[in-house]
């Protein structure tokens, strides 16, 4: 198992990419954390390796960038009750990507603002980011997670999955397969009767 269960904190590390293949570096490391100054917020950590590569984003650090799935990313998915699922990228340069989903790949709402900071350590070759996820983005009964990582380009291209497909089933990466997502523990991370009216008009 690549997760420790004990709340209030989920720590993770994606030691494998999308397909089970083995990966040729350190761990990306993600944790959820329940942010203890503001409990109207979950916060998302990371740790990675910094590659450089792709370049960085052309858009503001601190503010969405739509594509930047095309660059180098951390991704937390956050599943809930009807295929309504919560996508937040991060990258190392301080853009981010926050999307609504209700049903495979359909965007219910796009470039949401998200605190997040990032900090690169060139001398270690390493990042690290912090994002403070307000509880409403997440979907009604959400209990569902899963994280994936890109970097690289063209043939050199790497995706990374903390839950993988089973090797060999498929031809190409697709981090959009709910069924492979799995059960985590939100106890003590967030509140049970979380109220957003960001998904009333999901159906």
């Amino acid at each position: 198992m690549e997760s420790s269960t004990q709340s209030p904190t989920q720590s993770f590390s994606i030691t494998h990419q999308w397909d089970g293949s083995s990966i040729d570096h350190a761990p990306i490391k993600v944790s959820l954390l329940r942010d203890p100054q503001d409990t109207s917020c979950l916060l998302l950590e990371t740790e990675a390796p910094f590659f450089n590569n792709p370049g960085r984003p052309q858009g503001e650090p601190g503010l969405p960038y739509d594509g930047l799935w095309e660059y180098e990313v951390v991704e937390a998915f956050f599943l809930g009750d009807g295929e309504k699922y919560l996508e937040v990228e991060l990258c190392p340069h301080g853009q981010h990507l926050v999307l609504l989903l209700n049903g495979v790949r359909k965007f219910y709402k796009t470039k949401l603002a998200l605190d997040f900071q990032a900090t690169i350590n060139t001398d270690e070759g390493t990042w690290k980011g912090r994002a403070k996820i307000p509880l409403e983005y997440l979907p009604p009964g959400v209990k569902k997670f899963n994280a994936y990582a890109i970097h690289g380009s063209e043939d050199d291209r790497t995706y990374e999955a903390l839950y993988h497909v089973p090797k060999g089933q498929y031809a190409n990466p697709d981090f959009h397969r709910l069924e492979y997502f799995r059960d985590i523990d939100f106890t003590g991370l967030v509140s049970s009767n979380i109220a957003s009216k960001l998904w009333d008009n999901a159906i």
